[in-house]
């Protein structure tokens, strides 16, 4: 006889276990065969971990199914037991009747696989605290952060128009902006992540690392104003490279400074780029 296999995730391989043993209607663990297909990590900082998956199906029927199948004399009850447990687990399955007429085996145990996502989660508990407190809280992750990293560097903050100001200061910090500002954005968005653990309503956080925000500004300035001279002399449209939305609206400034041009964004992110138009022809650029 052989009978089903269910795959099932949850943040530990002991939850994982007894999610299955749930859908199978097993009291026992000694009943289960269990094979850890992957071990539960826990991620930088408590975020961005991986869960456990295991893969579980019973060693041997329970004494209750074994007694009643003594009792039918013509294997019925062992059909029953086979498909009662097939309701139970995932359209992947080792034995045969894993799935019942118009049901899906997968929908059934979603609930049971997936024990990060508990049906009675805590109404939202954070605090409405200051932009001073947020501020402190970003000073103090951004500090450990460099720490735990080894560089030299300091973090210096401020408030400007209800605006958080991050700047983190030290050669050593280069590191952390990678290719494009790369991981610099990832640390931007980790930063807001953190303090939104913390605040129901964050302000605004702006990141800056050895100057490279600076930088980048200036460069995309110059950069667009090359992309408008040459819009000035062909006219049409130009779709730019796929930008963060600081970058793009360094071209929208740009492009404001300039009567004669327009421009859009389009797309999704991470992938949303900008749009330069040419609007109109300048004075004494007329066709005749």
């Amino acid at each position: 006889m052989s009978y089903v296999e269910i795959e099932v995730r949850a943040k530990t391989v002991d939850l994982a276990v007894e999610a299955a043993m749930q859908e199978l209607g097993v009291d026992d663990r000694e009943e289960l065969a269990v094979t850890v297909v992957q071990e539960p990590e826990r991620g930088f900082l408590g975020m961005g971990g991986t869960d456990a998956i295991v893969q579980v199906k019973r060693s041997k029927p329970r004494k209750r199914q074994r007694d009643r199948g003594k009792k039918g004399g013509d294997g019925s009850q062992n059909k029953g037991s086979r498909n009662r447990s097939g309701n139970g687990g995932r359209s992947r399955s080792s034995g045969k009747g894993r799935q019942n007429k118009g049901k899906s085996a997968e929908g059934r145990t979603s609930k049971g696989r997936d024990m990060s996502k508990r049906p009675d989660k805590k109404e939202d508990d954070r605090d409405d605290i200051s932009i001073d407190k947020q501020t402190e809280i970003v000073k103090d992750f951004l500090g450990g952060l460099v720490d735990v990293y080894g560089l030299e560097g300091e973090v210096v903050t401020k408030v400007e128009d209800d605006v958080i100001i991050a700047d983190i200061k030290g050669e050593q910090t280069e590191a952390l902006i990678g290719v494009r500002g790369s991981v610099r954005s990832a640390i931007h968005e980790l930063t807001r992540t953190v303090v939104q653990r913390y605040a129901s309503d964050t302000a605004r956080i702006r990141l800056d690392i050895a100057g490279y925000a600076e930088r980048r500004r200036e460069a995309l300035t110059i950069y667009a104003n090359q992309l408008i001279e040459q819009l000035m002399e062909d006219g049409g449209e130009l779709m730019l490279e796929p930008m963060s939305s600081a970058d793009r609206k360094v071209i929208h400034d740009a492009a404001a400074a300039n009567e004669h041009v327009t421009s859009y964004s389009e797309g999704d992110p991470p992938k949303r780029y900008v749009v330069l138009a040419r609007t109109d022809k300048p004075d004494g650029d007329e066709e005749e």
